[in-house]
Formats: C-alpha cells, structure tokens, sequence
C-alpha cells in the first residue's frame, strides 16, 4: 500500500467499498475523515474497483481489500446501505480485518444497516452497545441495542443513517485527532450541533 499522495499524514482509515452502498454515507465519511487530515484508503471487496452505489453514484476504489490484508489502519470506516451491508457481510477479507481492529483496540465503526448486517453477523458488538438504521435494529444483536443518532462504546463507533452521516464523520475525526481538529472541520462545514 502507498500513500495517496505526498502530504504526511499521522493517521490512516480504510473506507471500504461495495455494490449498492449508501452513497451519502460513504461520501460524507471520506471528505470529512480527508479535511481532518487523516489519509483515507479507498478498497473493493470485489475483484472490480468500479462500485455502483445504491442510488446510481459510480465511486472507484485505489485498492481490492484482498491486497490490503496484513496492513495496519487506526480506524476502519463501514458505510450502510441495504444492499452494500449485505454485501459486506458476506467478505471474509473484510471480517478478518475488523476483528483483527477489534482485538487490537483500534477503531472500529459503521453505518445505517451495517452495525446489524456486518457488525453483528462478524460478532463485533455482542459486548457493545450499538445503534443502526432502524429497518435493521432487529437484526442487531448487541449488548444494548439503543436508538441514538450516534454510539460510542469503547472502540466501536455506530451510527443510524444518511442524516446522521456527518456528525458520525466528525466524531471519527474526534476520536483520531481531538476535539480541536473536530472543531476545526466542523467550521469549515457550517456544522452546528
């Protein structure tokens, strides 16, 4: 893996990608993550780098996730979408590193119906409490499961949908690099919470 280009940048997420993912969530998570000076790594969990998103959006991966295994990141960001949770589900690349951040106490956050369709089909938030797309809070099997626009339990970061989108953004960025730098990002945004 290489940086995105020749800025230096203290901390590294992964946004992956996959067909039928929300766009506003995926979107939102990497230009609010890139403002806060983090380097975002953009990966397919498919063999195509071309994602379609589940509104028509066309995005392209720098990487496959299956070329990413053994590397490190500080968080691991998963967008939602109905058809992109599912899709994520089913990539064990992809359950092998979110429980690799797990362990490790790295962070660890998603989205809109992943928290249920991902988190918890990988058994990442049994002993968490952890909120989602309420479509899907059935299928969350958390510690608590709550409905809150945003969670945070230790090192796992969920959050409801499209509309809550940037203020899980910004926590990510607070969480990374601190209140200030969230501050900072948020200005720039006309973000008032």
């Amino acid at each position: 893996m290489t940086k995105t280009n020749e800025k230096s940048f203290l901390k590294i997420a992964l946004v992956p990608l996959a067909q039928g993912i929300e766009e506003i969530e995926v979107v939102t998570i990497i230009d609010v993550l890139v403002r806060g000076g983090i380097q975002v790594i953009t990966a397919s969990i498919t063999e195509n780098k071309e994602i379609t998103c589940s509104r028509g959006v066309v995005l392209k991966a720098e990487f496959l996730l299956d070329d990413l295994t053994g590397e490190s990141f500080d968080l691991i960001a998963v967008a939602g979408g109905a058809g992109g949770a599912e899709n994520f589900s089913n990539s064990a690349t992809l359950e092998t590193l979110l429980k690799e951040q797990k362990i490790e106490g790295r962070l660890y956050a998603a989205i809109c119906a992943s928290p249920a369709a991902v988190f918890s089909k990988f058994g990442l938030v049994q002993d968490k409490a952890a909120t989602c797309y309420p479509s899907f809070a059935d299928r969350l099997d958390a510690k608590e499961a709550l409905t809150d626009d945003l969670v945070v339990d230790g090192n796992c970061i969920t959050s409801r949908g499209p509309a809550t989108a940037m203020t899980f953004a910004l926590k990510l960025v607070e969480l990374l690099e601190g209140k200030e730098k969230r501050d900072q990002v948020a200005s720039g945004l006309l973000y008032s919470h």
